[in-house]
């Protein structure tokens, strides 16, 4: 039969040291008289223990890939100082002010502390560690190198994540300032324009064509507004499930992004240093080159990239070398296949890809601040033309009426 779970909370605590120094300070624990049992162990002598009481807001704090990244960082970091496995989850676990990311610390203690492995442990929480993340464990674990493969893969997410949010930066600020244009023109068009309308209508003479089309786009879009932001909305889920479901549209999208003015620069280049990170990463841990690709394909992040490396894993299970696979699928810059033979030829692979990597993302980073600084005065001047020409639009028959006058 199995057993129930017993909930781990929070719990703040009072007591004093040796000295008769007060303290406080908070533990998770399953009840107040384990809490009390801990800080025995710590030789701190307990006073008051209560559960803290977890707010709406942070009960529903989803646990970040940074937060994934800083628990592996700080597990190599007790690992290295010579903490015991089961300490170092009590003492990281504490540091989270997240309480989600508290109790998935405290439920791997649970399943180590029972006898399993660290790498079997994560491999029950897969939303969190992926077969990459668990294969880079066990494979330390079993050579006897946890700290320094959890080193190593610390390093690999924290990269990876940065990486992420660089291409994101990259792609939300003119995003936003569109939806920006979007809205402020809604407004003018559906509130203000219908009241210069009016204003005309009393004149009794003939438009300009320019202020004519504008309030016919108004008329539109007071009439039909709902309709236009419905078909807009399901134009986003419509998109999103057709590249959640249909690879022929993933792929298809994928290889247009690749091939835009700029941005198919940056997503070319982050899926290079992507491919060569996690490579570099997998291969150092001591992963066979066949089973390590099985990992980077899912890690590119993009589908163009994802099938060149089936196809490299297929060619290199049958012998040939890494260079020379890479080549034939005709989607790698030379640069990266050039710096793989030489890899190759001096057994340093995992060093030369490492270069790769560094070389590709600090490729990235530049692209992103001169994206960034372009990008600037052009939307800039796009909002102004179509602001300004609004304006423009209802105060061009004032101006003719003066004129008249």
């Amino acid at each position: 039969m199995a057993t129930k779970a017993v909930k781990v909370s929070v719990y703040a605590w009072e007591g004093t040291d040796k000295k008769g120094t007060k303290m406080t300070g908070e533990l998770s624990g399953h009840n107040p008289a384990l809490i009390k049992a801990q800080l025995r162990k710590q030789g701190i002598n307990p006073g008051k223990v209560r559960r803290k009481t977890t707010s709406i807001f942070s009960k529903g704090k989803r646990i970040k890939p940074l937060d994934i990244a800083l628990f592996t960082r700080q597990m190599a970091t007790m690992m290295k100082a010579g903490v015991p496995l089961l300490q170092s989850f009590d003492i990281i676990g504490e540091g989270f002010d997240n309480p989600n990311m508290r109790k998935l610390v405290d439920d791997i203690k649970q399943e180590v502390a029972a006898g399993n492995s660290f790498a079997t442990s994560l491999r029950k929480k897969p939303e969190y560690f992926d077969d990459l993340y668990c294969n880079l464990v066990d494979a330390g674990e079993q050579a006897g190198a946890l700290e320094s493969l959890l080193a190593r893969v610390a390093t690999y997410k924290e990269k990876t994540e940065a990486l992420k949010a660089k291409i994101k930066k990259a792609m939300n600020y003119p995003i936003a300032v569109v939806l920006v244009a979007i809205i402020v023109s809604g407004i003018l068009l559906i509130k203000v324009v219908p009241q210069f309308q009016s204003i005309f209508a009393s004149f009794g003479a003939e438009l300009p064509a320019f202020t004519l089309m504008v309030i016919g786009l108004s008329q539109v879009l007071q009439d039909w507004w709902l309709i236009f932001v419905g078909a807009l909305i399901a134009a986003i889920f419509g998109f999103k499930r057709a590249y959640k479901n249909s690879e022929k549209f993933r792929n298809s999208l994928d290889r247009a992004f690749l091939k835009l003015p700029i941005v198919g620069g940056l997503l070319y280049k982050s899926a290079v240093a992507r491919y060569a990170r996690t490579l570099s990463t997998t291969f150092a841990a001591g992963v066979p080159l066949v089973e390590a690709l099985d990992s980077v394909a899912g890690a590119t992040g993009n589908v163009v990239f994802k099938n060149a490396v089936h196809r490299i894993k297929q060619d290199v299970s049958t012998g040939m070398q890494l260079n020379f696979s890479m080549r034939a699928t005709g989607v790698f810059p030379s640069m990266a296949i050039q710096m793989t033979a030489i890899g190759e030829e001096s057994g340093a692979l995992d060093d030369m890809l490492d270069k790769v990597a560094s070389y590709y993302e600090t490729e990235v980073d530049n692209m992103v601040d001169s994206l960034t600084s372009l990008m600037e005065p052009i939307i800039m001047a796009v909002l102004g033309v179509i602001v300004g020409g609004l304006v423009i639009a209802m105060y061009l028959p004032i101006f003719k009426l003066g004129q008249v006058v």
